[in-house]
């Protein structure tokens, strides 16, 4: 799962920006997600889900951080509520004040672990864990205690650790760059790092996720069925690729033993061969070599049509054989939303 959120990520931050500390925290902020994800709904499903959503974290985070000319290390609290607020309204109903804590926790940890190992070092993974009371505090304070109830009191050790954090982050803004910032100023600074940015950022996430959710069902149900094509699929794409490769034998023969069949074949290897093959086999010239006598226009024409002749009837055998279990997995789809059809 890790490795398919890194694989989205890594490559769109280096395609957007050279600055390897934004690639790294676009990275990190969507496998904290994802991962968080995954361990929160804890099923196959939590996989699929959490790779969708922490690489989709991760393309956005990118972009902000892209165009955020300053220390990324600012950004750092809004991605963490943005992680807990899709958490809390894409998994389960939790409850209390104790597992906001645990959810905004485990979130930190996997985040502040990856800045640690990025280019902001230590300075990030303890940003990370400074705003956990801050993210703890909305998450249970929005959400509903054990019996219910909206907007529970939350316990006095989170409302000192809140306040300690405040003081802490409102001292470093003092000290940190301008030791001549007056005191509102740095309070202002402290209060739009910890409350007035994550704040909205957490319940425009959690309002997202509950929008989201349900919508979120037609990939677990397409997953469901991909499952089940996997293997068939599989089978005919490898039939499809051994046409394009025996093709592409056919063709590199004809040229070498009637030069001039191809045009733009002048030492083309078994690799400019290959890339004909499958561009011819989809009927698109985008190849640089093309056939140019009636031998090679013969030999291209026939790949085609059986390139076709196999997508059609292959896969269309294919679907036949798999039907009965994908009426099956409607089936029991439409059970599971409608228990009285039972």
């Amino acid at each position: 799962m890790a490795a398919a959120v890194a694989l989205v990520t890594v490559p769109f931050g280096w395609a957007t920006t050279a600055a390897p500390d934004r690639v790294a925290l676009g990275a990190v902020s969507g496998l904290a997600v994802g991962l968080g994800l995954c361990l929160r709904l804890g099923d196959r499903n939590g996989r699929l889900i959490g790779i969708l959503v922490g690489a989709l974290v991760g393309v956005a985070t990118t972009l902000i951080a892209a165009g955020y000319s300053a220390n990324p290390g600012p950004l750092i609290p809004p991605v963490l509520a943005l992680a807990v607020g899709l958490m809390e309204g894409l998994g389960p109903s939790r409850s209390g004040y104790r597992e906001a804590a645990r959810e905004s926790l485990l979130v930190s940890g996997l985040l502040g672990f990856g800045l640690l190992l990025g280019p902001l070092g230590v300075l990030g993974a303890v940003g990370a864990l400074v705003v956990v009371p801050a993210t703890t505090f909305y998450a249970g304070f929005f959400g509903r205690d054990a019996s219910g109830r909206r907007f529970p009191r939350p316990p006095l050790l989170l409302l000192a650790a809140f306040l300690a954090m405040f003081v802490l982050v409102t001292l470093i803004s003092v000290l940190e760059a301008r030791p001549d910032r007056p005191l509102p100023e740095a309070a202002l600074r402290a209060a739009s790092t910890l409350i007035l940015v994550p704040l909205p950022v957490f319940l425009g996430a959690r309002a997202l996720a509950g929008f989201l959710r349900p919508r979120l069902r037609v990939y677990l149900d397409l997953a469901e069925y991909l499952r089940v094509m996997w293997i068939p699929i599989g089978g005919f794409a490898i039939g499809y690729l051994a046409i394009i490769v025996v093709f592409a034998g056919f063709s590199g023969m004809l040229e070498r033993f009637h030069p001039g069949s191809f045009s733009g074949a002048a030492g083309a290897g078994v690799g400019d061969w290959i890339l004909f093959s499958f561009y011819a086999a989809i009927a698109e010239p985008y190849s640089p070599i093309t056939p140019a006598s009636g031998a090679a226009r013969l030999l291209t024409g026939a790949q085609l049509v059986l390139s076709v002749g196999w997508a059609l009837v292959v896969f269309a055998a294919v679907m036949s054989a798999i039907q009965p279990q994908l009426d099956r997995i409607a089936r029991r789809r439409a059970s599971d939303r409608d228990p009285e059809s039972r």
